[in-house]
């Protein structure tokens, strides 16, 4: 009796979540070069503040992060991108 009340019995199963693997998406692709005039892609590298996205969260290796860094600063520079936003998204 005292072994059988050590059990646990859940009604239903419990969820694992499960990470998916990230992936650089311009490798995956083949893009070479990440073009700074074209502002609705590089919007998917900013969050709703502005603020450039940091690799553990898009996935993206550390060459081409160094290259979307460099478009986004190109297209605020030419105002393609505002530096500071307010639900930008």
């Amino acid at each position: 009796m005292a072994d059988n009340s050590s059990e646990i019995k859940y009604l239903t199963p419990i969820a694992v979540e499960t990470k998916k693997k990230k992936y650089c998406r311009f490798k995956k692709s083949g893009i070479k070069y990440i073009d700074y005039k074209d502002a609705d892609f590089l919007l998917k590298f900013i969050n709703e503040q502005g603020r450039i996205l940091p690799r553990r969260l898009t996935g993206t290796s550390q060459k081409f992060q160094k290259k979307v860094a460099q478009a986004v600063k190109r297209a605020r520079h030419l105002s393609l991108l505002p530096y500071v936003a307010d639900l930008l998204k």
